[in-house]
């Protein structure tokens, strides 16, 4: 009966590793995925600083907006659409990875959500000392110079046309690049037509700067570089690149 009984669960094991395996093999990225995000896509996050606190370069009431409107409404909307579906249950990475089979309502507000998240987390004042060692030698060997990368980003955010936003990010090959997407699109999406794990990025909707900036786009982007949290970009990239 022992025997029988080991045999059994033997068997049940070997069947169970035989699954996990033949997954792993069909889908070689889960064997290695890091773990970018923390945020449990059920609650809406709370802002990680005051809205006053990237003053002078985006003001408090552009904050307030921007947060507790426009962010909030996109959380709002996305929760509602995925609601009573197998989405639910879903990790915002697999729910991208096939966005193009969903309704505009997950696309669009799902994009919303987890785009702000990762703009607000890549902000701050005076607590990141700037690019990592590693990272910075992967910017200097893609794109030549941190200036150069620095005007590339820019570039890529204030050529958008319309809505959208710049992002740098890792490609599956795992190098670093630079490039832009339109309205609540980012690199996890299987619609968009850059791909990868977003390090940095940048929102060039009006409603991210025209209370300050009106239309001069530009002089957003170049303040944004007064306020990125490098420490964030740089814990993203050693994520990323594991």
């Amino acid at each position: 009966m022992r025997n029988k009984n080991f045999l059994i669960k033997f068997g049940i094991g070997a069947i169970a590793i035989f699954i996990s395996v033949k997954t792993l093999a069909e889908d070689p990225q889960k064997l290695n995925k890091p773990a970018m995000e923390t945020f449990n896509i059920h609650e809406f996050p709370a802002l990680p600083y005051a809205y006053d606190a990237l003053e002078p370069y985006i003001d408090a009431r552009t904050m307030e907006i921007h947060y507790d409107r426009h962010h909030r409404a996109y959380f709002n909307n996305f929760i509602s659409a995925i609601k009573g579906t197998p989405l639910e249950n879903s990790t915002i990475e697999e729910i991208f990875a096939g966005v193009s089979k969903e309704g505009d309502a997950v696309r669009n507000n799902g994009g919303g959500f987890y785009n702000h998240i990762i703009f607000w987390n890549n902000m701050g004042k005076g607590t990141s000392s700037g690019p990592s060692a590693e990272l910075m030698a992967a910017i200097t060997k893609t794109f030549g110079s941190f200036d150069k990368f620095k005007e590339l980003f820019g570039n890529a955010g204030m050529t958008r046309f319309g809505s959208g936003w710049a992002w740098l990010y890792l490609t599956p090959e795992k190098n670093l690049a630079i490039g832009s997407t339109p309205n609540q699109d980012n690199p996890l999406m299987d619609v968009s037509p850059i791909k990868g794990l977003p390090l940095l990025t940048l929102d060039v909707w009006e409603h991210a700067y025209y209370l300050k900036y009106q239309n001069k786009r530009a002089d957003y982007v170049n303040a944004f570089w007064n306020v990125v949290n490098w420490d964030e970009v740089n814990r993203r990239y050693k994520l990323a690149i594991q």
